[in-house]
């Protein structure tokens, strides 16, 4: 072993623990690994710029704003209220419906947005059937997954391993090169969680289940303090306002016109202060309002309807990893925070000393014209939808115009890159369109014609995975330059080869290869671990003799199915508050669905990809 492989070794183990142990964001820790790389000298500092060459993050930017203007248009939400309203209530009828939705618009969407998108649906179903919401949200996470494998454009994973085989001088794939074995896999998937969801899934109430919230809508009063009030002059935190045991909850406080941006506990009432106040607790109870604006002295100036919410928190969210004192939570988001819900459990006391991790899942109280500012702020995944009806009443149609033209967009783009490398293989002097080109192009269609403006572009791009998949990239590239890929391919093979006979080796290492993948990949981000295992997958079929394509294929998809751990992908982490669910719930839902993918993918692949 060299001392390039040495260090090399040393820096995917690092790679590996930092991943686990969450030392900082996955885009802060791929960053700080390429640096690490080109500052041992695993790669020339001349070398640093070609991971920036690599077409995977240019892609997946262009699809994100194609997905941002399907987003917008409001054409997956519709199909999904649609099915709210269609499907009888059945748990089986209702698990079918929404993983089917998922996994078709997964294929061709970003499966964070698709699960962002229908989980209000989902939830506001699950309500209104009196079905548990823990039976629904796993399958519509898994889903997402299993549809993202049936296309090149299905995830980030796959357009990050065509771009990987590109840069290596190795055939890439089409559209659809992964379809015949994800669409398998996306059936025996869904019909898995069809038969054994509902008896294998818990039923299990969300944070506002396990609180037992008998309302979730309550009335915001607008309060003007007048002149003889007895407040004035007084702490808040003195005063019956500031009375949380009474059920008293302060969203917002005017003074001369403005917002006062200042904690609480630091306000002295003044004459002629406007306060927001939600009057509400778990059980009932709570102070009456006429009775309590009485004795304080305030006149009721208005009312407006108010929600009690749950706000997933994201990755990427600014607030993760500060307590909610110091985000200023109140002042900058107009909600009043009930509980915190992480790990099964709910945080209801001290809560503003508590450092908010992803995962995490608010209970607050807010009003419902506020919805559409947390969802734009991107801190948050909601679980109400924005467009919210408290009394029910039917939304408001939208233009059909942007949503037959984002979807026009995207099947041009699936069309223009699947055609023309079909037509480029019959006719070579056809060009053939690569899919960034195409994607950039459908992208600035919807620029033009106003289905998104240029800031909501900017916003529908998840800069994170773009950051995490340039630094990445920097680690496939040293494992190839330092022979480390090559390596550990030898010593693969040497370690079985004593055991299985030639004539089934290359079987035996597919298999060996998608469970390696399959546990990393439970551990590590998806992308990390399909950077590392392509340029080893290609080393050990050249040891092999044989063809790289199958390796390449069952790394593909084994990189995707993660299951059996919530931290295994972030759509897990975002119904895992939501569904009320449990670190075991996961293993034990999770790992049949892993080795039900581990059985049909090893046995097919080298079928439709032979050695």
């Amino acid at each position: 072993m060299s001392l390039e492989i040495a260090l090399t070794l040393l820096v995917v183990g690092l790679t590996l623990v930092a991943f686990v142990r969450e030392w900082a964001s996955p885009d802060v820790l791929a960053i700080t690994i390429l640096c690490l790389l080109v500052a041992l000298g695993l790669i020339e500092m001349k070398d640093m710029s070609l991971v920036f060459r690599n077409e995977a993050p240019l892609t997946i930017a262009a699809l994100f704003v194609i997905g941002g203007a399907l987003e917008k248009s409001g054409a997956v939400d519709q199909i999904g209220r649609l099915l709210q309203r269609r499907v009888n209530g059945g748990v089986r009828s209702s698990i079918f419906a929404f993983t089917v939705v998922a996994a078709f618009f997964s294929a061709w969407m970003n499966n964070t947005a698709i699960v962002a998108i229908l989980m209000p649906v989902v939830l506001g179903f699950a309500r209104s059937k009196d079905i548990p919401a823990s039976k629904l949200l796993i399958p519509l996470s898994y889903s997402s997954i299993l549809g993202g494998c049936c296309t090149l454009i299905g995830t980030s994973t796959n357009l990050l391993v065509n771009g990987t085989l590109k840069d290596m001088g190795l055939e890439p794939m089409s559209m659809f090169t992964v379809a015949p074995i994800g669409i398998p896999l996306a059936i025996a998937g869904i019909a898995y969680m069809v038969a054994f969801g509902p008896k294998l899934l818990p039923s299990r109430s969300s944070i506002t289940g396990s609180l037992e919230i008998d309302h979730r809508t309550t009335p915001l009063h607008h309060l003007l303090i007048g002149d003889g009030s007895g407040l004035i002059g007084k702490k808040l935190f003195d005063t019956q306002l500031g009375s949380r045991e009474a059920g008293i909850h302060i969203l917002e406080i005017r003074r001369r016109g403005t917002r006062l941006m200042v904690p609480l506990s630091e306000v002295t009432v003044e004459r002629n202060d406007r306060f927001l106040v939600a009057l509400h607790r778990r059980k009932g109870g709570a102070a009456k309002a006429e009775q309590l604006f009485s004795e304080i002295g305030a006149q009721e100036l208005s009312v407006v309807d108010g929600i009690v919410s749950e706000l997933v928190v994201p990755s990427e969210s600014s607030i993760a990893g500060r307590t909610l004192a110091a985000s200023d939570f109140r002042q900058r988001y107009n909600c009043v925070v009930l509980a915190v819900h992480r790990n099964g459990l709910n945080i209801t006391s001290r809560m503003a000393e508590v450092s908010i991790e992803r995962g995490d899942t608010l209970l607050v109280i807010t009003a419902v014209n506020n919805l559409p500012a947390l969802k734009a702020s991107r801190d948050f995944v909601l679980t109400d939808a924005p467009e919210a009806k408290l009394d029910d009443a039917p939304l408001p149609a939208r233009p059909r115009w942007p949503i037959v033209l984002s979807w026009s967009v995207l099947a041009g783009v699936v069309l223009t890159v699947t055609l023309t490398d079909v037509f480029h293989r019959l006719f070579p002097s056809v060009p053939s369109i690569p899919i960034h080109y195409a994607g950039l192009v459908g992208a600035l269609v919807l620029l033009w014609s106003k289905i998104l403006s240029p800031r909501e572009a900017y916003e529908s791009v998840d800069w994170q995975v773009l950051l995490m998949l340039y630094g990445l990239l920097g680690l496939g590239m040293a494992m190839q330059t330092t022979g480390t890929a090559e390596w550990l391919a030898k010593h693969m093979v040497s370690a079985v080869e004593s055991l299985i006979s030639p004539e089934v080796l290359p079987y035996a290492m597919l298999w060996l290869v998608f469970l390696f993948t399959l546990i990393l990949t439970e551990m590590l981000s998806n992308n990390a671990t399909a950077v590392m295992m392509v340029p080893i997958a290609v080393r050990l079929a050249g040891e092999l003799g044989v063809d790289s394509r199958p390796f390449i294929i069952g790394i593909t998809v084994a990189a995707s199915a993660c299951f059996a751990l919530p931290m295994g992908y972030q759509t897990h982490m975002m119904v895992y508050g939501p569904g009320g669910y449990k670190f075991s719930d996961y293993l034990r839902f999770g790992i049949p669905l892993n080795v039900i993918c581990m059985v049909i993918a090893c046995p097919l692949i080298p079928l439709i990809w032979p050695f």
